[in-house]
């Protein structure tokens, strides 16, 4: 993602804070602030490990994505990371919502949040899901498979009325890693447009009178850094939104682009440049409706790693150090029930010693988790002073989006709190799970 601020004035390295939120400073060496409020502070006061929050971080990101994109609808994919102040945030910097549960759901509309601004996505909805979404007036749905339509037209019944899109594959692979690029032919998400089952299904729902087809979506994958696979699917799309206009008399009005915007997790990786994917759309959608007769239609984007993402960090305390043969293991009293995404598909972060200054030199490591996987590796291959030591406190940057939304029960420690920073004050915003709510859900011997 394109910087959204100028750097702050701090004494570390030019890019040393390239990839924190933009309120993070280092006022003496080895202290960092966030939002104002110290580090070392909010592991003291909340305990570790905690994900830290930069609450006007998540609320400039929204800001520049209306700023960009200042023609097309903006909904924040709540699966990145949710809770009741993210909704209330998210509201407040007038974006809409991409949810993908009755769960997601429910909490953004019992939070305030407007249902006609919210989006249901999924590739397996359940009943449930279902319901709420009618119940609760939601503003489309976006159907996933053929069985959904039948499913979805029963129960919105003979005299109601319900707006839908329909989730299309390009075809475009895209993304940083083979599990997470769901553009792509034979996966699991989305109908074909080349095998024509895209059509199928929207000829279908053309025949059900109570479903309003409102335009096409698509999803290309996630950690996208490139605009060209954008470009690509807005062409395929127009074709296809052109061959419904001939078959049909069908002129959609909405185009739904998703999200998938990459951002850096290091110092020096790639990021979208929001700008020139704005500027470069536009013109590709443009170009291809003009080309084909269309009426423009309506754009809709869907980020949600690219606002939460950099907004947060997590904090953990260092539990032991092992060294044994060439590697030095640095545990931590967190790991992949907190932050399962580097044994899933690799990813690669940048820790930080913060709460003293160390004058020792750098030396390899690697982060490791507290439990029971040797796959449980938080920070593989990373530079930290040599005299790390148990005690010390580990700053992990870009912990904002699939960390707390992705966080299991594994080993019973209890998933860890969320604190907002801003202002120089720091609030607690979901607590940490304890071993009584563990407890309570075991209700049969």
């Amino acid at each position: 993602m394109t910087t959204l601020h100028e750097p702050a004035v701090t004494a570390a390295p030019a890019d040393a804070l390239s990839v924190w939120p933009a309120s993070a400073v280092e006022p003496r060496e080895g202290e960092i602030t966030v939002g104002g409020v110290p580090l070392a502070e909010v592991a003291d006061r909340f305990g570790t490990p905690v994900y830290v929050i930069d609450e006007d971080e998540v609320r400039e990101r929204c800001r520049t994505y209306r700023h960009v994109f200042p023609d097309a609808d903006i909904l924040y994919a709540a699966k990145a990371f949710l809770c009741r102040a993210m909704v209330h945030w998210v509201d407040e910097e007038g974006l809409g919502l991409d949810v993908c549960s009755a769960g997601e759901l429910e909490l953004a509309v019992t939070t305030g949040f407007p249902p006609e601004k919210i989006v249901l996505h999924g590739n397996a909805k359940s009943p449930r899901d279902l319901d709420t979404a009618l119940r609760l007036g939601v503003g489309r749905i976006v159907i996933d498979s053929p069985s959904e339509i039948a499913r979805l037209a029963a129960a919105v019944g003979p005299d109601g009325h319900q707006k839908v899109m329909v989730r299309v594959v390009p075809g475009i692979s895209a993304g940083g890693h083979e599990k997470i690029r769901t553009g792509t032919e034979d996966q699991k998400f989305g109908l074909s447009i080349s095998d024509g089952y895209a059509q199928y299904a929207i000829a279908r729902i053309l025949d059900q009178p109570q479903l309003e087809l409102t335009g096409l979506h698509c999803h290309l994958g996630s950690q996208i850094t490139s605009t060209k696979p954008y470009l690509a699917a807005v062409r395929r799309i127009v074709g296809l939104m052109a061959r419904l206009k001939v078959q049909h008399g069908l002129v959609l009005p909405e185009l739904d682009l998703g999200g998938g915007h990459g951002i850096a997790y290091r110092p020096g990786e790639p990021a979208l440049d929001l700008t020139a994917l704005a500027r470069k759309v536009r013109a590709e959608l443009v170009e291809a409706c003009a080309a084909a007769g269309l009426t423009l239609p309506r754009l809709i984007i869907e980020p949600g790693r690219a606002i939460a993402g950099p907004a947060g960090i997590a904090l953990y305390h260092v539990l032991a150090v092992k060294r044994t043969g060439a590697h030095t293991y640095v545990a931590v009293d967190g790991g992949m029930s907190d932050n399962p995404r580097p044994a899933l598909y690799g990813v690669r972060y940048a820790p930080r010693l913060v709460g003293r200054h160390s004058t020792a030199a750098p030396a390899p490591v690697t982060v490791v988790g507290r439990h029971c996987e040797a796959g449980d590796i938080v920070a593989a291959d990373v530079e930290l002073p040599e005299d790390i030591r148990p005690g010390d406190l580990l700053a992990v940057p870009v912990a904002g989006a699939y960390h707390l939304s992705m966080a299991s029960g594994y080993n019973m420690v209890g998933r860890p709190p969320v604190v907002a920073v801003d202002d120089g004050q720091a609030r607690l915003l979901i607590r940490r799970e304890s071993l009584e709510d563990i407890r309570s859900r075991d209700v049969g011997l």
